[in-house]
């Protein structure tokens, strides 16, 4: 523990020490670099106080989610500059080197002095995550937006041809804090001409008083003509705070699997069921979590007893990586999966139709969007709400709706 103590503490004092340079080459003013270093000083204190004083029985808080946002603020720039900076020392030694030892130049002026450019290029660059993340807490994380998916089976029941689902997931309503934008997103949901609704799971953090302000704005979704079904995510366990006895953390678990009902969701865990329409029918099936990282408590053979290989299927599952490990290859063939739970690390750079990033994908391989292997599907939802970091730059907020249509997937 001391070990790694001193490790951060290094690790800060490097970046402290290269990001005060670009300041330092660009401005000359003693009281203004004092004042930067009065201030980078005071906000790394409170930094350290605040995450020092977070309650293990109470779990995520205001004061955590700001502390959060203040510190990828302040230091994703900062760690920016530090590279660009630090690789302008590497060639300013490398500079040094070869100035010594090829031209003979004298010690006092072998080291090339920093480049004025190259500060104002570190500090331009560095703007540019400063100016998002901010973007991201006030304006990015009630961004929502509406997916639009069309996937083609060949073996689509003839009454399904046309059906629309729409997909919630990680909600996360203990984050909330502005209740004209939940409303909002609510009436995004019923402007959807869908058929089906789910919710894949992480209806909050940790406890089930935290969607209690919410229970009436979400149960203004609209009924659904074949239902409003949901999952289990990993957050709705209650495992991730220190709970004064079991009694109570079973409880609070009791009183999240009511949640669901009480906005008017069927909560499946471990089951199936099937929905009619016409004289075909397709197999709903939803699994709690089960994450090859996170709580396993899924059980898909349980859950699809019974349903035949060649009944067309439908299955909710909160982590993708259930996907990878269990699902895309299981005898059964299920045909198009609902997953959320990574958020796009609420994080990344996104041109639809063109360019995805996220550091979520060196996670999981399957991140936000659609994936295929052979024919089967899976849909990442890139999540509701938000969770530690107040904000979201570049993955935004997101409402699904996948329509399912007969025949073969062109391109």
């Amino acid at each position: 523990m001391i070990f790694r103590f001193i490790i951060l503490c290094a690790l800060l004092l490097f970046i402290e020490f290269y990001s005060y340079q670009a300041f330092r080459t660009l401005i000359k003013t003693r009281w203004i670099l004092i004042g930067y270093q009065v201030i980078s000083l005071l906000v790394l204190i409170f930094i350290i106080y605040s995450f020092s004083q977070v309650d293990r029985s109470v779990g995520q808080t205001r004061q955590f989610m700001f502390t959060t946002g203040l510190m990828l603020t302040v230091y994703v720039p900062k760690i920016l500059l530090t590279l660009i900076m630090f690789s302008e020392d590497i060639f300013r030694i490398g500079a040094s080197i070869v100035n010594y030892f090829i031209y003979n130049t004298p010690r006092k002026e072998m080291m090339p002095d920093r480049r004025k450019f190259v500060s104002q290029l570190a500090l331009g660059l560095a703007a540019i995550p400063f100016l998002s993340i901010i973007y991201g807490i006030f304006e990015g994380k009630y961004n929502f937006k509406v997916i639009k998916q069309t996937v083609f089976f060949p073996d689509l029941p003839d009454a399904f041809d046309g059906f629309k689902i729409t997909q919630i997931s990680d909600v996360h309503s203990g984050s909330f804090d502005n209740p004209e934008k939940i409303n909002y997103a609510i009436d995004l949901i019923n402007e959807q001409e869908s058929d089906l609704i789910l919710f894949t799971g992480d209806i909050v953090n940790t406890h089930a008083k935290e969607m209690h302000p919410w229970l009436e704005t979400f149960s203004r979704i609209k009924d659904y003509k074949y239902g409003k079904f949901a999952v289990l995510g990993n957050h709705d366990y209650g495992e991730y705070v220190t709970w004064p006895s079991e009694k109570e953390k079973d409880e609070n678990f009791k009183a999240i699997k009511n949640l669901y009902g009480q906005i008017g969701f069927k909560l499946m865990l471990n089951e199936h069921t099937y929905i009619q329409k016409g004289d075909d029918k397709i197999a709903l099936i939803g699994v709690e979590n089960w994450g090859v990282n996170f709580k396993k408590a899924g059980d898909l053979n349980k859950a699809s007893e019974n349903v035949h290989k060649d009944d067309f299927k439908v299955l909710m599952s909160h982590d993708p990586s259930h996907w990878d490990a269990e699902i895309k290859d299981h005898p059964k063939n299920f045909h198009l999966t609902f997953a959320g739970h990574t958020h796009g690390m609420q994080f990344g750079i996104e041109i639809p139709g063109y360019f995805k990033w996220s550091l979520a994908q060196y996670i999981y391989k399957q991140w936000a969007g659609l994936y295929e292997n052979v024919g089967r599907y899976v849909y990442v939802n890139r999540g509701f709400g938000f969770h530690a970091y107040p904000g979201r730059v570049g993955i935004m907020p997101e409402i699904t709706v996948i329509e399912l249509k007969k025949g073969q997937n062109v391109g």
